[in-house]
């Protein structure tokens, strides 16, 4: 939990860190939509590449960015274990009642290598390489246009902001928690469900009292510097857009556009591997 990458961004002056937080948020949309429309192997190999590339141009660290994936790994292997044992195809391997088909061990990997390269993608969109602020000015603009139907526009990305700004520090606020009371003795792993349930409320409880003390803490400091919402608030940094940024988003946009074309220009290639892979 500690190591956790989950709302902490990396400092940086990367072509990712300068790139606009309106444009990294709309963009992160559209890889993960992206991401999620891919069926071929080819166009899969394509955003692998284009992944390692913007982990490159990012200038963080390899095992920095893998750590984002780290919450979402039971996920990933429940998903292939689903796709092992329900895809129907060539049989590969079969023990009783249970068999793992050709197909079905494809399907596993591609689902697999889709959630991982979404994970990753939107971390180094949206986490790693644009602070909280930014990612709250970039909704606050994006959202501007609701402004005629009188929502809350400013509140809600403040909200969001604040959010995100405060799980990292929630999360290391538990691990304290979690060693204070393992030096008292609390046990989590062991014993029955209601044994474990009560060293758990053991953690919940200290860490409900620190976040409505920080949230009543927050809520001083921001009416003590008069804090209004939106009214007579202007940004210390103008967000302008860039030709730079510009491109950047030209060349996700083409990325869609030949994800959602090749669904139609490359519909057997599942097939053609899956008869190559049988002849070895």
């Amino acid at each position: 939990m500690g190591k956790s990458m989950l709302g902490r961004s990396v400092p940086g002056n990367s072509i990712l860190h300068r790139t606009d937080a309106r444009i990294k948020f709309v963009a992160a949309i559209l890889m993960m939509v992206a991401t999620l429309s891919i069926h071929d192997v080819r166009v899969m190999a394509l955003f692998v590449v284009w992944t390692v590339l913007l982990m490159a141009v990012s200038r963080i660290r390899p095992g920095i960015i893998l750590r984002s994936v780290r919450p979402i790994v039971v996920i990933i292997l429940f998903a292939v274990i689903l796709h092992l044992l329900t895809v129907e195809g060539h049989v590969l391997f079969q023990l009783g009642a249970v068999k793992i088909t050709q197909e079905g061990l494809l399907s596993g990997l591609m689902t697999a290598l889709r959630l991982t390269l979404m994970i990753i993608n939107t971390s180094l969109l949206l986490t790693l390489t644009t602070t909280p602020l930014a990612v709250a000015d970039a909704l606050e603009s994006l959202l501007s246009p609701l402004r005629c139907l009188k929502f809350p526009v400013h509140e809600f990305a403040m909200m969001m902001s604040i959010a995100l700004r405060f799980v990292p520090t929630l999360m290391d606020e538990a691990v304290k928690i979690m060693k204070a009371q393992s030096s008292r003795g609390a046990n989590y792993d062991t014993g029955g469900l209601l044994k474990r349930a009560g060293g758990l409320v053991s953690i919940l409880v200290p860490l409900f009292v620190s976040s409505f003390r920080r949230a009543d803490d927050l809520a001083i400091a921001m009416d003590a510097r008069c804090y209004r919402g939106e009214q007579g608030r202007t940004r210390l940094y103008a967000s302008r857009l860039t030709a730079g940024d510009l491109l950047f988003f030209a060349v996700v946009v083409l990325l869609l556009v030949f994800v959602l074309v090749s669904r139609q220009l490359l519909p057997s290639l599942g097939s053609l591997l899956g008869s190559t892979l049988s002849v070895f």
